[in-house]
């Protein structure tokens, strides 16, 4: 196999790391005003709080993804970096700012004993992780399907062209299956009425993900499909209706496995249809830009994979670590008491 078909995987696994492991930071982020809805301002707090609690210690790791693979991009295949990231630039200006603003939520609303302090963070906290959910499922549908590019390899649309009903419904279906994948993720590690709540929640939502992805997928095979991604798109369906059986059941963490799986098969059709193109040409297919027309030099590519190979399993081995450390779960139980909180 080529070097530049194994970057070209190898920077899908990235992506896919990064949406298996941030998709359910998102989802908690917007699940916040539903699971975190108490009987009275001081449970809201500690219910809040225990959402919170249940990413505390790895949301920052899981951001690490999304830099690698946008570093690896630009290293592997400097072209499609420089066309992806000039002809996409104002919705990845705002993907940035909203996680800028949410990671700012979850590191300040606990700087002041304020209820009102803390009521603006969340709204922060919520728009900072259902916008960028929207909006990478908008920008990576319009890369799969194809844009208009010129004989350059410039993107010549605006950003109403972006907007289309194709990359929208991939937007929606990214939110619905964060959803699903955050709400599994809380009933996993919660205690209580939150842990119940979460579970009712992702048989609902995780029914609409369903509907959502099949037609997406259906949608994105019917332009551009093949045997591989239509199989590829087969096995994501059966391993979201496998989560949402044994969610019924009981068995959270099989449930939470199963929108892990989900979530993976779904970026691997993506990238399976998207091959051998990095970015398809709407206007002309001649046009397109391939993985082989928009990678690097093969020396530049061999020392990448030495690097690789090196430093890949010991951020896997790191980050496993850390999700074994705080594996245990937390309920309101193990909140003390807000005393800046009104009505507490």
């Amino acid at each position: 196999m080529e070097l530049t078909t194994v970057w070209f995987i190898l920077i899908g696994v990235l992506w896919t790391g990064y949406f298996v492991l941030e998709g359910f930071d998102f989802g908690v982020g917007m699940l916040l005003p539903i699971l975190g809805r108490g009987e009275d301002a001081a449970d809201t707090e500690k219910r809040r709080r225990v959402l919170l609690n249940t990413i505390g210690p790895v949301w920052d790791g899981n951001e690490v993804w999304v830099l690698t693979a946008g570093g690896a991009t630009f290293a592997a295949f400097p072209e499609w970096y420089a066309t992806l990231f000039s002809g996409f630039y104002l919705p990845l200006l705002l993907i940035l700012v909203a996680l800028i603003v949410r990671n700012m939520g979850i590191d300040y609303r606990h700087k002041r004993d304020d209820d009102r302090w803390r009521r603006g963070w969340d709204r922060a906290i919520i728009v900072g992780s259902t916008l960028p959910a929207l909006l990478w499922g908008v920008a990576l549908t319009n890369v799969v399907a194809g844009v208009p590019l010129d004989a350059d390899h410039e993107y010549t649309g605006g950003l109403l062209t972006l907007l289309n009903p194709l990359a929208l419904l991939g937007g929606l279906t990214f939110v619905a299956l964060f959803l699903t994948h955050g709400a599994l993720f809380v009933a996993l590690k919660t205690t209580g009425p939150i842990r119940a709540e979460a579970r009712a929640l992702a048989t609902k939502v995780g029914l609409a993900a369903a509907v959502l992805a099949l037609a997406l997928l259906g949608w994105l095979g019917a332009g551009r499909g093949s045997a591989p991604s239509w199989v590829l798109t087969v096995l994501a369906a059966g391993a979201l209706v496998a989560a949402l059986w044994w969610n019924v059941r009981g068995a959270e963490g099989r449930a939470f496995a199963g929108t892990f799986v989900t979530i993976g098969l779904a970026m691997a059709t993506y990238f399976t249809i998207l091959f051998p193109d990095v970015m398809p040409s709407s206007t002309n297919p001649d046009w397109s830009l391939t993985a082989a027309g928009a990678a690097s030099t093969p020396y530049t590519l061999k020392i990448m994979t030495v690097v690789a190979l090196v430093f890949t399993p010991i951020v896997v081995l790191y980050q496993s670590w850390t999700y074994w450390i705080f594996r245990k779960r937390i309920g309101t139980q193990h909140i003390p008491e807000p005393s800046g909180v009104v009505g507490a």
